[in-house]
């Protein structure tokens, strides 16, 4: 039974992600919640090139009882703006789960996602492609064979994008980094988005590098986990633990 998903968000990166969702034989896109809906556009399917009508595009307001009753879903993708999370409440009640790729949430808005766990299963990545939560165990694993190295995190993205990238302050973060004084950031032309983690030593350095050419990352990255998700239990995971449960299961594989 495919899995039927509803998106938050459809602005450059969550049209990506919708159509990435709309090509996987094992879910299904049921609706899509986006800020405004415009006269002219009442399904994402058209948008996404589709000669047929799915997919329909709601607002916020939508999202009441009756609706979650006529448009069931097992599960949401957020890719918004970060301003999704007052409704994760309904969402819980109604026993969806949920995949946020949301990269700006403040402490406040985080502690409320987390709490919300308590009443759904809850997947929760700034940055939720699978190459860059790669980039992150192999930091890790790296920082603790050479301690005393000197490192550095570069991030570049697009011009227009002014937060300091939610993925560099994660990567700073589990490297015991402070981020005012070793995250680097770069603004130039269209760049998808580039982390870059700098290992120092005495004639030498290190450095792990992940690029996003295209922002189909994202939606894989964000199919895969919310195939992940859909056998969990109620609880707050990570990207990180995604993998690690991944790479576990190979490693038993290949023994």
């Amino acid at each position: 039974m495919s899995l039927k998903v509803g998106l938050f968000g459809f602005g450059r990166t969550g049209a990506v992600v919708a159509g990435e969702i709309a090509k996987d034989p094992d879910l299904s896109l049921q609706w899509i919640c986006r800020r405004n809906v415009e006269n002219t556009q009442h399904f994402a399917s058209r948008v996404l090139g589709y000669d047929s009508d799915f997919a329909p595009f709601i607002t916020a307001d939508h999202l009441t009882e009756e609706f979650f009753k006529s448009h069931p879903v097992d599960l949401v993708i957020d890719f918004s703006t970060g301003t999704t999370t007052q409704v994760y409440e309904k969402l819980a009640q109604h026993g969806i789960k949920i995949v946020s790729a949301i990269s700006n949430y403040n402490d406040s808005e985080l502690n409320r996602v987390k709490s919300i766990s308590n009443n759904t299963s809850v997947l929760y990545s700034p940055n939720i492609t699978l190459g860059i939560n790669w980039l992150l165990m192999a930091s890790k694993i790296l920082k603790s064979m050479i301690p005393h190295a000197d490192v550095e995190v570069v991030e570049e993205h697009f011009r227009q994008k002014k937060d300091i990238s939610g993925t560099a302050l994660k990567l700073a973060h589990h490297l015991d980094l402070d981020p005012n004084e070793h995250v680097n950031s770069i603004r130039v032309g269209g760049i998808v988005g580039k982390h870059e983690v700098i290992f120092g030593l005495p004639y030498q350095t290190i450095r792990l590098t992940h690029e996003s050419i295209n922002r189909a990352a994202f939606g894989t990255g964000a199919i895969f986990a919310a195939k992940w998700l859909r056998d969990q239990p109620h609880g707050f995971y990570s990207m990180e633990q995604v993998l690690q449960q991944s790479f576990k299961q190979k490693l038993r594989e290949m023994q």
